[in-house]
């Protein structure tokens, strides 16, 4: 491949590493499903006078599509690798956050901004940051985190695209309105290429934990006869805290692309069609064998989601946008909430829109019932587990404050529209797990 002019002659030379092969292998990557076929090496830039260096990639597929990548890059003599741990790039990063730096590549540049929070979370600044411990986490498979120390998480988005991360925006947006039961934001950083934005990483609190509530409530589940009670209690938590949330996200609507307002005809429409499209999808996606029982379940489920459609006054704000008890983390005796990304496969603009608060609560509804079928699978002696599925669906609405009784057909509709994505993501990835979103489907429509 012939790479574009480059800040460094050793980047000219090593340019060649970055091979189709090598990206296609990368977990980040994320065009698996399609064959890669070239890949340039757009821009590269060195993080001040460390053998580190941002790295962007444009990857382009068979079918001709293209895609960017930021690659943090450690060169040593003529070999690259990406850092580890102790090579000090991810502290170089995060120090241009807090100091608020830049940097200039072949073609664009890079801007790097702090928060008030920052020196909150990390007294000494961006100095502290080198005896801070650099440790790569294990979480995250299309973007890269790492813990700073025991108070700071960088987080890289290793997909570049045009715009702004709502995870960035969301999460500076409840750091200033002092919503606490979120990781507060440090800073920040954006690519500006051919005038255009480009979200590249933030800084934000790293808040201690025993893991996320997906593992919290299947250990409790399993453990007889105090656990699913304490779970329940646990459900009822984040039921206040989902309802403390989306009341911050729509505390202030003067400020742009934060609104708290009620949802157009337009956008009802929008909905609803995206609905219908999402149930076709479900069904097209199942073998011979499975989408029979789909497809008789389609005339109620169409039934159902009319009340999108049919819906009167629907408010509309920020959301979480995917939302379930893995994007939760459990502390001593609460939860906190993360990764305000929204849901990997649909596109920025979509993940930044508005939307009725009732999603959330619908994901949150389909999380319980994944972690009360998943402890038990096929087994059809898990009449216990459904009594808990119940009170659990009641516990987390009780500590939501409760829905008035037009919102109830709204929600049951984006519980069935979810369940419908769910068919489609098992089917695609999971194919053993199917049968779980599609007996929800069986029992959602059958109210």
């Amino acid at each position: 491949m012939a790479p574009r002019p480059t800040p460094d002659h050793r980047l000219q030379r090593l340019a060649s590493a970055f091979t189709p092969e090598w990206v296609a292998a990368q977990r980040w990557y994320r065009g698996k499903s399609r064959t890669l076929t070239r890949v340039e090496l757009l821009d590269a830039s060195q993080i001040d006078e460390s053998a580190g260096w941002l790295v962007v990639l444009e990857a382009t597929d068979a079918v001709g599509a293209r895609a960017r990548y930021l690659v943090p890059v450690v060169l040593v003599g003529d070999l690259f690798s990406e850092p580890r741990d102790g090579d000090g790039v991810w502290s170089a990063i995060a120090g241009l956050m807090l100091g608020g730096g830049e940097l200039a590549g072949a073609r664009g540049q890079w801007q790097f901004s702090p928060t008030n929070a920052g020196s909150e979370l990390l007294p000494g600044g961006a100095a502290a940051l080198a005896s801070a411990a650099e440790r790569r986490l294990e979480v995250q498979q299309s973007n890269t985190s790492v813990a700073l120390g025991e108070s700071l998480m960088l987080k890289l988005y290793r997909l570049v695209e045009p715009g702004t991360n709502p995870e960035v925006e969301v999460n500076a947006f409840l750091t200033e309105v002092g919503f606490r039961e979120a990781p507060l934001l440090a800073g920040s950083a954006i690519y500006l290429l051919d005038g255009e934005q480009h979200s590249a990483a933030m800084l934000q609190q790293l808040v201690p934990s025993a893991g996320d509530a997906w593992s919290w409530v299947l250990d409790r589940l399993s453990v007889e006869p105090e656990g699913p009670a304490e779970a329940l209690r646990g459900v009822e938590q984040i039921g206040r805290l989902t309802a403390a949330m989306h009341e911050a996200l729509a505390s202030r609507p003067v400020t742009p692309g934060f609104p708290s307002r009620l949802a157009t005809q337009e956008e009802l429409s929008e909905w609803s069609t995206g609905a219908k499209r999402q149930l076709r999808d479900a069904v097209d996606v199942l073998d011979d064998a499975l989408r029979p029982r789909l497809a008789n379940l389609v005339p109620r489920i169409t039934a159902g989601l009319a009340a999108i459609q049919q819906s009167g006054a629907v408010r509309v704000s920020r959301i979480h946008g995917d939302y379930h008890l893995g994007q939760l983390l459990r502390t001593d005796d609460a939860f906190v909430v993360i990764d305000f990304e929204g849901e990997p496969a649909r596109t920025l603009a979509e993940r930044r829109a508005s939307a009725s608060p009732l999603r959330d609560l619908a994901g949150m509804l389909r999380s319980l019932d994944y972690a009360a079928h998943a402890t038990v699978g096929r087994d059809p002696s898990s009449g216990g587990r459904s009594q808990w599925l119940g009170a659990a669906r009641a516990a987390l609405l009780e500590g939501y404050g409760g829905l008035r009784p037009d919102q109830a057909p709204l929600l049951a509709a984006f519980e069935l529209e979810k369940a419908c994505y769910e068919v489609v993501y098992e089917a695609n990835n999971r194919p053993d797990w199917t049968w779980l979103p599609l007996g929800a489907l069986e029992r959602l429509a059958a109210r």
